[in-house]
């Protein structure tokens, strides 16, 4: 019995041991932080980040201060923003980035040491709650559906917690910023584009652009990882069933 798994699978959905360079997870962690934790599979934690970083920087004010300083009003971006809540934010955001980092170092070693033993794993977990089985799927259909709407990717490739979350998460922002009432309003009179832009909340609107295309990378870079172990654990059991006399089989 191997004192690693490589990787389990049940009805939430799989995870397995995979190299992830450090610095794109500490990127993604700097640009939304909990992002970088949910690359490594680490949802709870993740999710908890996730919800400091909404409180914290809602209260700090640090999106609303953004946004005017996009504009070029830096007296307005100073004068918002709440200094005993940033105080508080600068550790949480640069922890969230140096601990994303360290992690993924961590289970890279992890990942050096279980690279070469064989896939062995459960491939179908069938539940009267929730049937989850390992297959290949196509990376870009599920980036494509987290662009839609962030979670929906995930629900492609049958990873139900952080789908769950990501849902939660998108539909709290997007009902918060109010973009969909905006996008309404322009679609049924072009003409209004300036009271529908003045509708969208841009405090709120800021989170966005980091929940989209994380989870559209999320999603693509996992099904990727996926489909390299249904191709090794497939390996995996047609040799040890019926290729015992050969040195590798090639799927």
């Amino acid at each position: 019995m191997a004192r690693r798994k490589r990787a389990i699978l049940d009805y939430c959905g799989s995870s397995s041991l995979n190299y992830h360079r450090p610095a794109v997870v500490a990127w993604w962690s700097a640009a939304f932080p909990g992002f970088g934790h949910t690359l490594l599979d680490m949802h709870v934690k993740g999710n908890v980040l996730f919800l400091f970083e909404i409180i914290i920087n809602f209260n700090s004010k640090l999106n609303l201060a953004m946004v005017y300083s996009f504009i070029g009003d830096f007296k307005h971006a100073t004068n918002v923003i709440n200094t005993q809540w940033i105080l508080i934010y600068i550790p949480f955001y640069f922890y969230c980035i140096w601990d994303s980092y360290r992690t993924a170092a961590k289970l890279n070693l992890l990942y050096t040491l279980t690279k070469d033993q064989p896939v062995e794993m459960n491939v179908l977990d069938l539940r009267s709650l929730e049937t989850c089985f390992l297959d290949k799927r196509l990376p870009w259909v599920a980036s494509v559906w987290s662009i839609l709407l962030p979670g929906l990717g995930q629900l492609y490739t049958r990873r139900l917690i952080p789908a769950i979350s990501l849902l939660a998460w998108s539909v709290a922002i997007y009902v918060n910023c109010h973009e969909l009432q905006g996008m309404q309003l322009f679609i049924i009179d072009p003409a209004k584009v300036n009271e529908s832009i003045q509708v969208i909340d841009a405090e709120w609107f800021l989170f966005i652009p980091s929940l989209i295309w994380g989870s559209a990378y999320d999603a693509y870079s996992k099904t990727v990882e996926t489909n390299h172990l249904f191709e090794e654990e497939l390996s995996t059991y047609l040799y040890r069933e019926w290729g015992a006399n050969q040195s590798r089989l090639n799927i």
